[in-house]
C-alpha cells in the first residue's frame, strides 16, 4: 500500500496549495477508502471462489470441532497489520464463509490492537514488561471477547447480504472460469452496496482524526482519579486512528505524567472501537451485535488499563 499512499500524496499535492490545511484529511480519506474498498473485493472474491469448493456448512462444521478456533482467529489478528475498519473486510468475509460469528469477532478484536509495527515501538519506548503485557492483553482479549460474544446467538443479527449461503459443492460442475467469474459477482455486487458506506464513514474518521484537539483530550486524562480510565475509553471511541498513528499521541501522554493503563487505554479504544467502524459494521450486523461488540470490547479495555496501571 506505500506505492498507493505515495500515488494519493502527489494527487493531493497537486491539487491543493502547499501547506492547505485540507491536504492530510483529503490524503486520509482518499487512502483509507481505496485502501479499505481494495481489501474487501480482494477478500470477497477470494471467499467467493473458496465457496465453490467448499460448501459453507463444512466450514462452520470444521470450526465447530477445532478446539482453540478463537486464538488462531485472535493470533491471525495478530499477524494483520490493520486499523479497525481495515479489519472490518476480512470480518465480512469470514462471515459470508460460515465461519462462526464469536471467531470472527475474536479476530475483529485483536487485529486492530496488536501488530509488530506497535509491539517494536511500544518495546523501545515504554520496555518489554508493558509491551508483553500489552500483547497477552490484546489477545486474551480477542480471545475472551469473541467467546462470549459466540454465547449470545448473534448469527440472526448477520445481514442478508453477508449472511452465508447455504450451497453445495461446485467442485465437479465448474470450470475454474467460472469459479472466478463467480467470485467477480459476489465482489462486486457487494462492493456497490457499500461503497457509499466506506466512503462515509472514512470521511468522518478523517475529520475527527484531523480536527479533534489533542490538547483538550491530553488536559483531561492528565486529571488522575479512579475514573479515569474509564474516562480514556470513551474519549477513545470517537477517533478514527490506526496504532501508527495514535501511540505518539500515547506517548505524549505518558510524557505528561498520565499512568501508563490509562495512556494504553485510551489507544487500544481508539484502534479497536471507533465511529466509523460502527457505521462500516452497520452494513454487515445489526445495531443489537454491534451494540454488545463495543460494550464487551470497552469493560476488558478498561479492566486491561487497570491491570497495566497496576503494574506499570
Amino acid at each position: 500500500m506505500l506505492m498507493l499512499e505515495e500515488v494519493i500524496a502527489w494527487m493531493v499535492g497537486k491539487l491543493l496549495p502547499a501547506g492547505s490545511s485540507w491536504q492530510e484529511p483529503l490524503s486520509f480519506f482518499l487512502y483509507d477508502t481505496i485502501k479499505i474498498l481494495l481489501l474487501l473485493g480482494t477478500l470477497i472474491f477470494l471467499m467467493g471462489v473458496l465457496r465453490t469448493y467448499i460448501p459453507t456448512e463444512k466450514v462452520k462444521q470444521w470450526l465447530a470441532k477445532r478446539k482453540g478456533a478463537h486464538l488462531y482467529a485472535a493470533l491471525f489478528g495478530v499477524a494483520t497489520p490493520f486499523c479497525s475498519c481495515s479489519s472490518i473486510p476480512i470480518f465480512m468475509g469470514f462471515l459470508s464463509a460460515g465461519v462462526p460469528v464469536g471467531v470472527a469477532f475474536s479476530f475483529l478484536i485483536t487485529s486492530p490492537l496488536v501488530n509488530e509495527y506497535l509491539l517494536t515501538v511500544m518495546a523501545i519506548t515504554l520496555g518489554w514488561k508493558v509491551t508483553v503485557a500489552y500483547l497477552v492483553i490484546g489477545i486474551v482479549l480477542g480471545v475472551l471477547g469473541g467467546i462470549a460474544l459466540g454465547t449470545m446467538g448473534l448469527e440472526n443479527d448477520i445481514e442478508a447480504d453477508f449472511a452465508p449461503k447455504k450451497q453445495k459443492s461446485r467442485t465437479k460442475t465448474m470450470a475454474f472460469r467460472e469459479r472466478l467469474a463467480f467470485g467477480w459477482q459476489e465482489a462486486s455486487s457487494i462492493i456497490r452496496k457499500l461503497w457509499l458506506w466506506v466512503a462515509g464513514s472514512v470521511a468522518l474518521g478523517a475529520l475527527i482524526h484531523n480536527y479533534v484537539p489533542q490538547q483538550s483530550v491530553q488536559t483531561l486524562l492528565s486529571a488522575g482519579g479512579v475514573f479515569v480510565v474509564p474516562l480514556a475509553v470513551l474519549l477513545g471511541i470517537p477517533f478514527y486512528a490506526s496504532c501508527a498513528a495514535i501511540l505518539p499521541i500515547a506517548i505524549v501522554l505518558l510524557d505528561k505524567g498520565v499512568p501508563v493503563g490509562t495512556a494504553t487505554a485510551f489507544m487500544m479504544a481508539t484502534v479497536a472501537l471507533s465511529l466509523p467502524e460502527a457505521i462500516l459494521l452497520r452494513k454487515a450486523i445489526k445495531l443489537r451485535a454491534i451494540a454488545w461488540f463495543f460494550a464487551i470490547v470497552a469493560v476488558g479495555i478498561m479492566l486491561s488499563g487497570y491491570l497495566l496501571n497496576a503494574i506499570g
